[in-house]
C-alpha cells in the first residue's frame, strides 16, 4: 500500500471506474448497503473464492465441500438461538434523526451529527422474514439465513456418512447470507447481502484446542501467501473471556488496518459442542459421532473459521493499491498478487494494422486457454499501459513492427516497468514459469 494517506473513497472511486464494483441499482437512486460487482469485480471475487475453496477443501484430506440452501426450516433458526436472540439494540438522533446502533456510539455522541440526544433503545431483528408457500392459508413465515454455518451442522450426519470421513474432519462452503442490520458508510465493508467463505472442523473435546491453534495459523498463512497481503497490515484480536459468545470457548479475530481503522476480516471460534447439542434438543435427531476404533459416542465440537468474501475482496484492493511516477507522470496501480489479479495479461497490438492484429489476436487466444486475458487496441501504447496497471494485469505483451521480422515480442511488467523481448513461440512458458 502506498506510503500517502489512503482513502476508501479513493478505493471506491477506482473500483466504479474500472469495473470492479457498482452501486446497486444505482439508476432508482441506489439501494443502501447493496452492491453488484462489474465485469472485474466479478473476477477478482470468483480468484479469492477459488484460492479459499483450493486451500481449504481441495488441497486436503480432512475437510470436505458442501453447498446448503439459503431457506431452511425456521425451528434452525429458533434451536441457533438467532430468533431470540439476534437483534441489535437501535436509537435514533433527535437532531438529524440517524438510526445508529447503542453499542457504536463514541463518547456518546451521534456519527453523523455529534448531538447527544437519543430515543431510548429498541430492538431490531437482524434477520430478514419471508414467507414460503403458494396461497394465503398456507404460507410459512421462514427467515433469509443470517449465516452459512447452520447448513452444516444439519447435514453433520449426512454429509459424514456420504463422505466416509471420520472425526476429526471439516466442513467447508461458500454462500449467501443476509443481515437486515444498520451499516455505517464503509463500503463493501459491511453489507445486507454478503458472501461467507466458512469452515465447520468437528472433532473430539480432547482434540478442540489443538485444531484451533491449527487453524489460528492456517488462516494467518492464507492471508500472506494466497492473497498476498502485507503483513504489516494484520494483527490478532482475542476475544476476551467475558466478551465471548455464549457458544464459545475461544475466539479470535484476524483485523487488517482499513483506511477506517482495524477491522475483523476473519474469525477462529472453538464453538463447543453448542451447535449439535442445540440441534439434537430441538430436532429430537441423534447427531452424536460413533467413533468404532474407539467403540465410543460423543458429540463433535466444532472448530469454526468464517470470512467474508467481500471483505477479502477490499482487503485484496487496499492491500494491492499504490502511487508512483514514471517520467514525471503519477501512476496509480493495483499491485495484486499473481493469484489473485483478475486479469493476468493483456495483448496488444502496437497499431490497429492488419498484419500486426494477425499475429497479436492469435496469440491472445492461444494465452486465453490458460488465463483471463485482455486485448485492446484502444489508444497509445502509454495509455494502454496504464488501464492495465489500474486494474492490476500484471503483464503486457506488445506485438510490434519488429516481430513481423524477428517473431518476439516485447512483456512488460506492472510493477517494475521492465520489459523484455521474448519470441512468440516462448511467451505461454515464459508466463506460466511467473503467473
Amino acid at each position: 500500500m502506498s506510503e500517502s494517506k489512503l482513502t476508501l473513497d479513493t478505493i471506491s472511486s477506482l473500483a466504479k471506474r474500472r469495473g470492479f464494483i457498482f452501486q446497486s441499482s444505482e439508476i432508482y437512486g441506489g439501494l443502501a448497503s447493496c452492491w453488484d460487482f462489474g465485469p472485474l469485480g466479478v473476477e477478482l471475487k470468483n480468484n479469492v473464492k477459488g484460492l479459499w475453496w483450493k486451500h481449504m477443501v481441495r488441497m486436503r484430506d480432512d475437510i470436505v465441500g458442501m453447498d446448503s440452501s439459503i431457506l431452511m426450516h425456521p425451528d434452525v433458526w429458533v434451536a441457533s438461538g438467532h430468533v431470540g436472540a439476534f437483534h441489535d439494540m437501535l436509537i435514533d438522533c433527535l437532531n438529524c434523526k440517524t438510526r445508529v446502533r447503542e453499542d457504536h456510539l463514541e463518547n456518546g455522541k451521534c456519527p453523523r451529527c455529534g448531538g447527544s440526544e437519543f430515543t431510548e433503545p429498541k430492538k431490531f431483528q437482524l434477520m430478514f422474514k419471508t414467507q414460503a408457500g403458494a396461497t394465503e392459508t398456507g404460507k410459512m413465515d421462514i427467515w433469509l439465513r443470517p449465516e452459512t454455518c447452520q447448513g452444516i451442522f444439519v447435514d453433520f450426519k449426512q454429509v459424514q456418512a456420504v463422505s466416509r470421513k471420520k472425526v476429526p474432519f471439516g466442513i467447508a462452503q461458500i454462500g449467501k447470507a443476509f443481515r437486515n442490520e444498520v451499516t455505517t458508510k464503509s463500503f463493501i465493508f459491511r453489507s445486507r447481502e454478503f458472501e461467507q467463505m466458512e469452515m465447520e472442523f468437528f472433532c473430539s473435546e480432547a482434540e478442540a484446542d489443538e485444531w484451533y491453534e491449527h487453524f489460528k495459523q492456517e488462516r494467518w498463512n492464507f492471508y500472506l501467501n494466497a492473497l498476498g497481503i502485507h503483513e504489516e497490515n494484520l494483527k490478532w484480536e482475542p476475544h476476551a473471556e467475558d466478551a465471548l459468545a455464549h457458544y464459545a470457548k475461544a475466539a479470535v479475530d484476524i483485523l487488517y488496518h482499513f483506511p477506517f481503522g482495524w477491522q475483523e476480516i476473519e474469525g477462529i471460534h472453538n464453538r463447543t459442542d453448542f451447535d449439535l447439542k442445540a440441534h439434537i434438543e430441538h430436532s429430537g435427531k441423534d447427531m452424536t459421532y460413533h467413533d468404532q476404533d474407539k467403540n465410543e459416542k460423543f458429540i463433535p465440537w466444532v472448530i469454526e473459521t468464517s470470512a467474508g468474501v467481500e471483505r477479502s475482496v477490499l482487503v485484496s484492493i487496499i492491500d494491492a493499491y499504490a502511487e508512483d511516477e514514471i517520467g514525471g507522470e503519477k501512476r496509480n496501480l493495483l499491485k495484486f498478487h499473481r493469484h489473485v489479479a483478475p486479469v493476468k495479461v493483456a495483448v496488444f497490438p502496437l497499431q490497429k494494422k492488419a498484419d500486426l492484429q494477425e499475429v497479436a489476436k492469435p496469440l491472445y487466444k492461444a494465452l486465453q486457454e490458460r488465463w483471463n486475458c485482455q486485448y485492446d487496441v484502444a489508444g497509445n501504447i502509454g495509455r494502454r499501459y496504464r488501464r492495465q496497471d489500474e486494474i492490476g494485469t500484471p503483464y503486457c505483451v506488445t506485438v510490434d513492427f519488429d516481430t513481423l521480422e524477428d517473431k518476439s515480442v516485447t512483456i512488460r511488467d506492472r510493477d517494475t516497468t521492465e520489459q523484455v523481448r521474448i519470441a512468440l513461440d516462448q511467451v505461454e512458458s515464459w508466463l506460466l514459469e511467473r503467473l
